[in-house]
């Protein structure tokens, strides 16, 4: 059976396209497993899987939940903010504390950038990094690719437009790197303020008027604006950065071509997108959440394997 060519998943910088096309490959047969009337299999029955979030997460805590249990994986689940972190003990720690469980893998975001890479050089178990601050989300990144190829076809050659706040979002970099390596031409679209000053030197054109950039691509990737993650104003208000980035019904219908919505959640319903769009026939933002269960179930099945009991 095919392997990965790397022990832990801490980034898509870290894979190669075989890496890629392996996890699409296990993930359409997952795919195929959760649209059946008994939605587990037994595959992972002698895995344990520690889920540690050092930040509020839902859909990415549930998403992988589900596929470990679809899994028949056991499952320890970790909420740093109920945890002895707040007490002052170390990440390091924490860690040898939950793998002293006898864990075979964790699932980590924190809101350290690298936390998963250090983690792997300490512990002795596989990481999957659920994101690393605002670097980071190899798994949303590989979700997001999925639903491209199983929307298009193929990733290879399709212009996909990243719009919003790429400075301080994990998604827009592991998507910038999964594309490329797909052979996808990547454009950015957003307020200069939102846009990190090196996007340039990733190969990655940049556009601030949002009609010429819906004009130009395939697929348009809408990210949210993360106000937990500022401590400054970046632009005016919401209601400006709605009017020059928001996307409506009207905005769409005026392209005089059908482009594909995604969004990797959650959606600020009225600010980048409005509801008409995302419950639109163009948005594939619910297949975008099923997809996740099976790609999260492929990341975790392929590590395993190399996991020697």
């Amino acid at each position: 059976m095919k392997q990965l060519s790397t022990d832990h998943l801490l980034g898509i910088k870290y894979l190669k396209k075989e890496d890629i096309d392996l996890i699409f490959n296990t993930a359409d047969h997952f795919k195929e497993v959760i649209n059946r009337p008994i939605k587990k299999v037994p595959s992972l029955r002698d895995i344990t899987i520690a889920n540690l979030f050092f930040e509020n997460s839902t859909r990415t805590k549930l998403s992988f939940e589900l596929a470990e249990k679809r899994l028949s994986a056991d499952i320890i689940n970790f909420s740093a903010s109920q945890s002895s972190v707040k007490k002052g003990e170390t990440l390091i720690d924490t860690v040898n504390n939950i793998l002293s469980m006898k864990v075979d893998i964790v699932v980590m975001r924190h809101p350290n950038v690298g936390a998963g890479v250090f983690l792997s050089k300490h512990v002795n178990a596989k990481i999957i990094n659920a994101g690393d601050g605002a670097h980071e989300h190899p798994t949303q990144a590989l979700l997001d690719s999925y639903s491209i190829k199983e929307t298009l076809g193929t990733v290879k050659g399709k212009k996909v437009v990243i719009i919003g706040d790429i400075l301080h979002s994990r998604v827009a970099l592991s998507n910038i790197f999964a594309l490329q390596l797909q052979g996808a031409t990547v454009k950015v679209c957003g307020p200069t303020t939102l846009l990190p000053k090196y996007i340039s030197s990733l190969g990655v054109k940049v556009e601030t008027n949002l009609k010429k950039a819906l004009a130009w691509c395939d697929v348009a990737n809408v990210l949210r604006v993360q106000h937990e993650r500022m401590d400054i104003k970046y632009f005016p208000s919401i209601r400006e950065y709605t009017q020059l980035f928001g996307i409506n019904k009207e905005i769409l219908d005026s392209l005089g071509k059908k482009i594909v919505i995604m969004h990797p959640g959650p959606i600020n319903r009225g600010v980048e997108i409005t509801s008409d769009v995302a419950d639109s026939k163009q948005s594939i933002i619910l297949n975008q959440v099923e997809n996740g269960v099976a790609i999260r179930m492929a990341v975790i099945y392929l590590l395993a394997q190399q996991i020697k009991k």
